[in-house]
């Protein structure tokens, strides 16, 4: 009774739904399947194991890894680093700079990596006689420079867009906060709005990395001999079909690792607000 007078009645917790919904049938089948999946795989290459077909071809797997990391890193942080102006520039109250933000980032999300790459490698080095005159045709003659430019513009256009998008989520009353303190912009964007700004980015950045991981397979079509050109170098070779299914494990591995490491990370710079 309540101290009106009048008896409380208390709505008991609805009873869960008995059976299993559609949803959990449909979600257990797929888990089995690829359960099975999984299984038949494991006892595909169980069955084809061939150690002197292993012996013979992992050092070249080693080695073309080593390239995708190599390629992945670098474009990354050149990325990185070329997306810091044309961030300032979509953000620009310039209509001129906000322009040229938009038209690079419209073009660089909005065509393949394979064109990019492709305009880059044959495209520009087909001005041979041109480039040879002003001194770059020992940059663009060669697969892996053009493969770095390529990626470094592509992943540029989505690191700036990740950026804008990051900063634009922290509240304004930040910057009106931060300049009642006396912080001017640069200050107020470095201590300020990039921390918090970096939380909201760190899972699309993370996505970037792990799309450019497997988008970096197509600088195989141009000759760098990356992890899918060694798998095509093996099968070319050997006709094993197993050079493939051995590329797709490596690079589920390589995904996974960097998931993994983008949660742990994220745990660590927000464990403040898990208190």
């Amino acid at each position: 009774m309540n101290a009106t007078g009048q008896t409380a009645i208390e709505l008991a917790p609805p009873n869960p739904p008995r059976g299993w919904p559609r949803e959990r049938i449909v979600g257990h089948v797929l888990t089995g399947l690829w359960i099975l999946a999984g299984i038949g795989l494991v006892g595909y290459l169980a069955a084809v194991w061939n150690l002197t077909w292993f012996e013979k071809y992992i050092p070249t797997y080693i080695a073309g890894l080593k390239v995708t990391l190599s390629l992945v890193v670098i474009s990354i942080l050149l990325g990185a680093i070329l997306s810091l102006p044309i961030t300032y520039a979509r953000m620009s109250k310039n209509n001129v700079l906000a322009a040229i933000g938009y038209g690079y980032v419209y073009f660089f999300r909005g065509t393949p990596l394979l064109a990019q790459t492709f305009l880059i490698y044959y495209g520009i080095g087909s001005f041979k006689p041109q480039l040879e005159a002003v001194g770059l045709w020992t940059f663009f003659r060669e697969a892996w420079y053009c493969a770095i430019l390529a990626f470094s513009l592509n992943t540029a256009a989505y690191q700036a867009e990740i950026l804008r998008g990051a900063i634009r989520s922290v509240p304004r009353g930040q910057w009106e906060g931060a300049a009642s303190l006396g912080l001017h912009k640069l200050q107020t964007l470095w201590k300020v709005i990039l921390p918090q700004a970096l939380i909201v980015a760190l899972r699309p950045y993370g996505n970037e990395i792990i799309l450019m991981v497997k988008g970096s397979a197509v600088v195989a079509l141009v000759t760098v001999a990356d992890l899918m050109g060694a798998t095509r170098l093996a099968y070319s070779r050997s006709f094993d079909f197993q050079a493939y299914i051995w590329a797709a494990i490596i690079y589920l591995a390589l995904v996974e690792t960097l998931r993994n490491a983008i949660d742990w990370f994220e745990r660590l710079i927000t464990r403040h607000l898990r208190r």
